[in-house]
């Protein structure tokens, strides 16, 4: 019967792996219910700021912000890439990486090269495999995102293009569509577009009074639009990590329900096989006296 022991210790580490995957099923369902709740609250806020922004825009036509402009004459664009810091999450990194290597190719053969912000570390140590330019990173974000996190990295793409040395910055994330459903997207984030900006038409009209001037409450807007855009797309990708990881995790432990079963058969076959021969064995020697 050694088969037989071989094949109750594969049930007995199959069964382990079980209760393990069930486990990390269940943690995600509860993390990912936190991160669509931090998702759908980060949303209102970049809408109100694009919206002060904007009319602020309108009441002063002749100023126009350097994330408005458009850097025609820069051969570098920015890329911040944005991935999950672990693994365990079905094929969502690899979609977003499979896209973000498409636009880099892209770039490539424009004659165009990119500079890179990683954050997460699955994004780091791919870009740092492809041997791409990798300025400046974020990672250990764990489970809540940190604006404070996240300014210092994305700081260095922004300020470049406000000095003319990118001609565009893209944000590449996965989008949060539903616990079935994420979506890798590539969203150009700089130069921010006329309908990007469009204020919201309401019937109410508006006055500001600026404190020191429009000009540098117009530029501190734009800036922290922008970080909130980043910001967003962070929570998305992690309310979308924790959907996908929740999603292979089920996958996981219907693969190894099925696992176990298909050992059971193979082990009551084998202990039949072995019964069978045990009593051929002892009617034989029965027939022999």
């Amino acid at each position: 019967m050694a088969a037989g022991k071989e094949i109750r210790g594969k049930i007995k580490s199959v069964e382990n792996t079980k209760k393990i995957t069930k486990a990390m099923e269940m943690v995600a369902a509860s993390k990912m219910r936190k991160a669509q709740e931090r998702m759908l609250a980060a949303r209102p806020y970049s809408e109100k700021v694009r919206n002060i922004a904007a009319h602020l825009g309108e009441a002063n036509p002749e100023y126009v912000h350097p994330f408005m402009k458009v850097n025609a004459d820069a051969k570098k664009v920015g890329v911040i890439v944005v991935t999950t810091d672990k693994g365990l999450c079905g094929g969502m990194n690899t979609n977003v990486l499979r896209a973000v290597t498409n636009k880099l190719r892209e770039l490539q053969d424009a004659g165009v090269s990119a500079e890179t912000v990683a954050i997460g570390n699955k994004g780091l140590a791919f870009l740092n495999r492809i041997g791409a330019k990798v300025v400046s990173q974020a990672t250990a974000l764990g489970d809540t995102p940190v604006l404070d996190k996240l300014i210092g990295p994305v700081k260095v793409l922004l300020d470049q293009y406000a000095e003319g040395k990118l001609s565009a910055v893209y944000l590449c994330y996965t989008k949060f569509i539903n616990t079935m459903k994420q979506e890798s997207v590539v969203e150009q984030l700089l130069p921010l577009s006329n309908e990007q900006m469009q204020a919201e038409k309401t019937g109410a009209s508006w006055e500001y009074i600026y404190e020191p001037d429009a000009q540098s409450v117009i530029d501190d807007l734009l800036v922290r639009y922008v970080e909130s855009l980043v910001y967003q797309a962070v929570a998305e990708n992690m309310a979308s990590e924790q959907s996908a990881r929740m999603v292979a995790m089920k996958a996981a432990t219907d693969n190894a329900g099925n696992v176990i079963s298909e050992l059971k058969l193979v082990y009551n076959k084998t202990r039949q096989a072995a019964i069978t021969t045990e009593l051929s064995e002892i009617v034989a020697g029965a027939a022999a006296v």
